[in-house]
């Protein structure tokens, strides 16, 4: 067994503990995802109709797809909240609680009664569960990319770091898969109680990575931090007071990643359905073919990571996304299945690029003593935009009377946006952590 060097006194790990962790990290946050996007193709397929309840189905969209945002605009309080414990008291201690709370939070979404049931308490139970989604999803993805590129070899921190990046396309299919399994279910039978499964399934999901998560052991940079009383007084604080510009860049080349994703999925989801008439399958189905191919796509990135590095990664990524949109949106117009299939595949494909070193890219703009609340709140930054997109893109095709070219040139802007960041990023980029690593 060799030894790369480090720092007197640092901690050894061993790779095959690196590889168990980041394992842990990517059961974890594909739970987390799978709870977290159920809500989103909900809110297109059910929540509009059976919680918000109205007479103008563009409304009820919109005040679902409102509902929807309000998750992602709770998730930087959960990377306050959870950044400050994470530098202050572990890494894994916070995943368990981030876990915990949004499989209990997304149980609970699906035995909640309907506006017919029990009036206006159920819009607002609703949106109070995704704002507690909100909060836990804040906290978690943040510790889980901290916690794999703390564990990993500094040569090999691309592939570690995307592997949290894995829960999300698995997520989809996860959740995506579980809807198109029950919309098979007659329109009463689902309405009633089909759509409720999927929600319900992450009772037993919970105990799976509670187990995993778990046997887990604390990050060294933190153990060793801890050793040196080296820890943050005030993590949040300081980040806010000495890396704000390290916060907006990194919000920034994470926004194509999560908010292109929302607008082709769960806007091109409400948008094929009600406006080109497409049935669910068909979208759900796209949604699925789309997920398969991303997780090739971050497999893929997490190497070239390693290669050319995580910032040029982004661009090539945000200019592929920015060049195809049109052409994108084109196909998904035709309402012929293989062009739809095959036009939200192609961008989500690109947009993932960026998404794959998004882990790699943020956790070298912050100090290991100030990272996990770094990397979680640039994460959630651009979650709170993102979490608004679709909201955005459904008001442009209305103002652009149905036509998609609105929302199409508004996945541009964001792409443009992630593209610039990703040039400004090396810039701030801190000295790597060395950590002794047995292999």
């Amino acid at each position: 067994m060799s030894e790369k060097s480090g720092p007197a006194g640092a901690a050894t790990v061993t790779d095959a503990e690196a590889r168990k962790v980041a394992f842990g990290a990517f059961v974890g946050t594909a739970l987390e995802w799978y709870d977290f996007f159920l809500y989103g193709t909900a809110s297109s397929l059910v929540f509009n109709r059976l919680y918000f309840a109205t007479d103008d189905a563009v409304v009820a969209t919109l005040a679902a797809f409102a509902s929807f945002a309000v998750g992602f605009a709770a998730r930087p309080l959960g990377a306050v909240i959870f950044g400050h414990l994470g530098d202050r008291i572990g890494r894994k201690k916070c995943l368990i609680i981030t876990v915990t709370m949004i499989g209990v939070v997304t149980t609970l979404i699906g035995v909640l009664p309907s506006y017919l049931s029990i009036g206006v308490a159920a819009p607002i139970l609703l949106t109070l569960f995704r704002l507690l989604q909100g909060v836990a999803v804040g906290g978690e993805w943040g510790g889980a990319v901290t916690l794999a590129v703390e564990h990993a070899p500094p040569e090999r921190r691309g592939r570690y770091a995307a592997m949290p990046q894995i829960g999300s396309p698995v997520g989809t299919l996860l959740s995506s898969g579980a809807f198109l399994a029950v919309s098979a279910l007659p329109s009463e039978s689902f309405d009633s109680w089909g759509w409720r499964l999927p929600f319900l399934a992450a009772f037993p999901l919970l105990g799976i990575a509670l187990w995993l998560r778990r046997r887990v052991e604390e990050s060294p940079l933190f153990e060793k931090l801890l050793e040196e009383d080296e820890r943050a007084s005030s993590p949040v604080r300081q980040v806010f007071a000495t890396a704000w510009p390290q916060l907006l860049v990194g919000a920034g080349t994470a926004l194509l990643g999560v908010g292109g994703f929302y607008l082709i999925t769960t806007f091109v989801i409400s948008y094929g359905t009600a406006t080109l008439g497409m049935p669910r399958w068909l979208l759900l189905t796209a949604t699925l073919v789309a997920a398969v191919v991303e997780i090739v796509v971050l497999i893929v990135g997490g190497r070239l990571a390693e290669r050319y590095g995580p910032a040029r990664v982004t661009v090539a990524g945000a200019l592929g996304s920015a060049l195809v949109a049109f052409p994108a949106f084109w196909l998904i117009d035709t309402t012929a299945a293989v062009a739809v299939i095959t036009g939200v595949t192609l961008v989500t494909a690109l947009l993932s690029v960026p998404y794959a070193v998004s882990g790699a890219l943020l956790t070298e703009l912050f100090p290991a003593r100030l990272r996990y609340s770094g990397v979680a709140l640039s994460a959630n930054i651009a979650g709170v935009a993102s979490g608004f997109v679709p909201l955005a893109a459904t008001a442009l095709l209305t103002l652009g009377d149905g036509s998609s070219v609105l929302p199409t040139l508004l996945l541009i802007v964001i792409s443009l946006v992630t593209c610039g960041c990703g040039l400004v990023a090396p810039r701030m980029f801190t000295s790597r952590d060395k950590v002794k690593t047995a292999v």
